[in-house]
């Protein structure tokens, strides 16, 4: 038995326990910072398995590792798993009708939940092979919380988590089979607090000084700043604090939060500069004061090549999930529920991927049964941002996306909480779990390929990591 069918078989027979985990973490439905019970259920899983659990990782309570070493340890081999969850989006398991489960409560609209415990399968698998062949090496589960929220990634790679890790893999709920081939936004997050002086806004409005207009005036400046920014960069805004809800009392604080994007990490810097001068001059306009508080950062993710090179064939050989006639029945009935508006862009989108001779053929049957290889030089900006980004500049680090959801599904919506804990996400993360796995023991084996991997690395940072946030700033556990 060689090593693809001894993983395959390894994450077969074992695959309910793999499964039940997912539907549990879905269930708890946690978000960023405060997943307790998502992580526990991990946890416990590692160390039945035989993992060494470390929990508190990086001064945060539910990030954590697992380690498992044999032999004199090396390669030192990483797999990511998250498992936070998006509020607003609670949404009955498999069911393609809105109907939540808890009014207001949270779900999981970006698939954490299957992201987690298919990378925690993963590394299960690698080490049983380990201990199955006698070769050396370590696996280390990283349990990473918060991606939605201020990330966890640059506070773990900043506090050296990943120090001494000879290459990391991951994996992502997607709508499509490939090594991801884009290149992810950098991103900077700050609370800006305005304090000003309350007065009764009718008799003695003079006396006050609204930190309620400064957040206002502050967006109006930022309105003006997007013509001048490049036209890849973003700059998102959410009132966090108005003040107060009576309009006869002038507002003494408020608080606006404001998040820029920009390809790569030197632009955010700068453009946050730029929106921090903005909130000053508001303060300066208002006779307020103003309180810029950092909280979260990205590096701009971008694939390790030669890691992609690894991972594009192992996917080819462990393929697709198997779908059955069920399935793409499911996966349909999800895609119909979509407006026109959006059904427009899946037609371009299948187009543009698939050709457009067999649109109909893909949207009847709206699930992805290919492997789409991986092209170097047709790596796309996208607008988002990961802090996977922070790992890939820390160690050499790869992102695979595996279908967990219809042809078109849109992200962070109820559609994609319902797919989360449906059998179409099940076999996206038993698929996940088995490109993982032959990815870290295809590439154990090439120390070639390692080598190449640290060397993309070292161009890209300079031969060392830098955090884009200063070691002042702590994780917000409650702030962010």
């Amino acid at each position: 038995m060689n090593d693809r069918e001894w993983i395959e078989r390894f994450i077969e027979t074992n695959q309910q326990q793999f499964v039940e985990a997912n539907d549990d973490i879905w269930g708890y439905a946690e978000l960023a910072f405060h997943e307790t019970r998502s992580a526990e259920r991990l946890e416990g899983m590692l160390k039945d398995w035989g993992f060494q659990v470390e929990t508190g990782v990086a001064g945060i309570p539910t990030c954590f590792t697992g380690t498992y070493s044999q032999g004199d340890g090396k390669p030192v081999m990483g797999i990511l798993g998250e498992y936070d969850a998006l509020a607003g989006l609670s949404q009955k398991a498999g069911t393609a009708v809105k109907e939540e489960t808890e009014p207001g409560g949270a779900g999981h609209g970006c698939g954490h939940c299957a992201l987690g415990t298919g990378a925690l399968a993963a590394a299960v698998a690698v080490k049983e092979y380990l201990m199955e062949t006698g070769k050396s090496g370590t696996v280390i589960y990283f349990g990473c919380p918060a991606e939605e929220g201020a990330g966890s990634k640059q506070f773990m790679a900043r506090a050296g988590v990943f120090d001494g890790v000879d290459f990391v893999y991951t994996w992502h709920p997607a709508t499509v089979n490939q090594v991801e081939a884009v290149h992810s936004n950098a991103i900077m997050g700050a609370n800006f607090r305005f304090s000003g002086i309350s007065s009764h806004a009718g008799s003695t409005p003079y006396l006050g000084r609204s930190a309620l207009d400064a957040c206002e005036l502050m967006s109006v400046g930022c309105n003006y700043l997007r013509e001048h920014v490049i036209p890849e960069a973003r700059i998102h805004y959410a009132y966090i604090d108005t003040g107060g809800t009576a309009p006869n009392v002038v507002q003494d604080h408020a608080c606006v939060r404001y998040e820029v994007r920009a390809p790569y990490v030197y632009q955010v810097k700068e453009l946050f500069e730029r929106v921090k001068e903005v909130a000053r001059g508001a303060a300066i306009m208002t006779g307020t004061t103003m309180e810029c508080e950092l909280a979260m950062a990205f590096t701009e993710y971008l694939p390790n090549n030669a890691l992609a090179a690894v991972a594009d064939g192992c996917m080819k050989e462990i393929g697709a999930p198997k779908w059955t006639d069920e399935d793409y029945r499911l996966a349909k009935s999800f895609l119909d529920t979509y407006n026109e508006e959006t059904k427009a862009g899946i037609r371009r989108t299948a187009a543009a991927l698939y050709g457009a001779d067999r649109v109909e053929e893909i949207l009847n049957a709206p699930l992805d049964s290919e492997i789409h290889s991986f092209d170097p030089d047709k790596i796309r900006l996208q607008a988002g941002s990961t802090d996977v980004g922070d790992v890939g500049y820390a160690v050499p680090t790869l992102n695979l996306q595996v279908a967990t959801a219809c042809v078109g599904n849109v992200g962070h919506t109820w559609q994609m909480t319902a797919q989360s804990c449906s059998p179409l996400a099940h076999k996206g993360l038993l698929t996940a779990a088995k490109v993982l796995a032959l990815c870290c023991v295809r590439t154990m084996e090439q120390p070639d390929v390692i080598r190449r991997a640290k060397e993309e690395v070292a161009v890209r940072n300079g031969g060392k990591y830098e955090c884009p946030l200063p070691d002042s700033v702590k994780p917000p556990l409650d702030t962010y």
